[in-house]
């Protein structure tokens, strides 16, 4: 009995809280719960064939009073919570969307009950304050990290007992039998002594913390978001794919009839042409017609030197070696030299890169001017030519044409199909002279 007493107590009388001591503690709380009388595990008495057997319980019994009394729903009521909210910040990760999943094949009988719980919640939480809402959201979300971490991550209600208590004793020591102190590792016959690790220098640790800081400024994206630009990218260029959408007239890459791409490379651009300079500035850069009217907007707005700074570059890069000294400075004395008659605007930092760049020539020498004119362009010049009325105009009017066309090109196919499918007899001696025209036509 008075070891009894004394259990879960150290030798001086103190309450043990080592990591043992705490599951056992909440197992005998969960035993005590399922052996009451009134609200634990039903207890009944099975007949057997010859015999009555007292007391029993069954496994289900067991699962069903688990599922009730132990809140096992919780995270499904909560991650269904989350799916009714429309912000960016509450939407499910992938692990999450997985384990919803799972959660709804769980319990699937009770789903409904679940949602009108996890609804009841939604609209309970839309009553508060919204400061009073985003610290519960955000406790909330803590605390189902916790208790429910990433896959791969340490979970932290779910520590090794033991690897805990020998954190917490590491140099644990007993009693031999001639009653000296031996470290219990020495007595480990599996035991190898680990090395003694030394603390990290400045140096270590500086690069610990520039690896990291790079870690943080990675760019990341959800599977999710790379999956939807993937499909808004495969749809929006799906009808210039001559694979998937038969072109007009032909398919070239399966019909020996080039006029599909004589039509792309001409200069009188369709519809389609022009439609696609509106997906990307280089989609227009890339197009010789959309450069040319590209440029005849900058220089409607007196900001030409942008693009034919850029030009100039790429031009450049593609010059002979012994041509590109001096087309360095050419370029340099027409917009980077002080007084310069077509000078740009570059930041600081770019400027004395370029500066120093141009000491020795190169093919890139006008890598990060470039790249910070190109920037400049997409983000202010780019969007206000594709909000322009010359680049709609010419849209709308590439649309009409086309239609056009289409129209007089089934009214063609419809007339020339109606003539194949008249017949055609031969005119008798005494018919009047137009109706034999007529014929002779057909």
């Amino acid at each position: 009995m008075a070891q009894g007493n004394n259990y879960g107590q150290s030798s001086n009388g103190v309450a043990d809280e080592s990591p043992n001591m705490l599951v056992y503690r909440k197992m005998e709380d969960v035993i005590a719960r399922m052996q009451d009388e009134k609200n634990g595990i039903p207890i009944r008495t099975v007949k057997s064939f010859l015999s009555k057997i007292p007391s029993v319980f069954s496994g289900s019994d067991i699962v069903q009073w688990l599922t009730k009394n132990l809140s096992i729903e919780d995270p499904a009521v909560y991650l269904c919570k989350r799916t009714m909210q429309n912000k960016a910040r509450l939407e499910l990760a992938d692990y999450e969307a997985e384990s919803l999943a799972r959660l709804q094949r769980a319990f699937a009988r009770k789903w409904e009950f679940i949602f009108m719980q996890a609804e009841a919640q939604a609209k309970v939480d839309k009553k508060r304050d919204k400061i009073e809402r985003k610290i519960l959201d955000s406790q909330e979300r803590a605390f189902w990290d916790v208790h429910r971490p990433v896959p791969g991550c340490v979970n932290t209600t779910e520590v090794d007992i033991k690897k805990s208590s020998r954190m917490r004793n590491p140099h644990k020591t007993r009693k031999s039998v001639y009653g000296l102190q031996n470290d219990i590792r020495s007595h480990s016959p599996t035991h190898t002594p680990a090395p003694e690790t030394k603390p990290p220098t400045e140096d270590e640790l500086h690069q610990e913390i520039k690896h990291w800081q790079m870690q943080l400024d990675r760019h990341r994206l959800k599977m999710s978001k790379v999956a939807e630009s993937l499909l808004a990218y495969t749809e929006q260029y799906l009808e210039y794919d001559p694979f998937l959408v038969p072109p007009d007239p032909s398919n070239p890459w399966i019909s020996d009839d080039t006029t599909f791409w004589e039509l792309e490379a001409s200069k009188e651009p369709g519809q389609q042409r022009v439609k696609r300079w509106g997906f990307g500035m280089d989609e227009a850069l890339k197009d010789p017609v959309g450069r040319e009217q590209f440029l005849k907007f900058l220089e409607s707005e007196f900001s030409s030197e942008n693009l034919r700074f850029w030009l100039a570059v790429e031009d450049l890069k593609k010059r002979p070696i012994r041509e590109v000294p001096a087309r360095v400075q050419e370029i340099w004395q027409e917009f980077l030299a002080p007084g310069a008659p077509s000078a740009i605007n570059l930041d600081s930092k770019s400027y004395d890169k370029t500066t120093q760049n141009v000491k020795d020539p190169g093919r890139y020498t006008f890598e990060d001017a470039q790249e910070h004119i190109y920037k400049l362009m997409k983000s202010d010049s780019y969007p206000r030519f594709i909000r322009s009325s010359a680049y709609q105009e010419l849209l709308q009017a590439k649309k009409k044409l086309e239609n056009t066309l289409d129209r007089r090109t089934s009214f063609e196919k419809f007339t020339r199909n109606v003539g194949r499918n008249i017949p055609i007899f031969p005119c008798h001696k005494n018919c009047t002279p137009t109706l034999r025209a007529s014929t002779n036509l057909l």
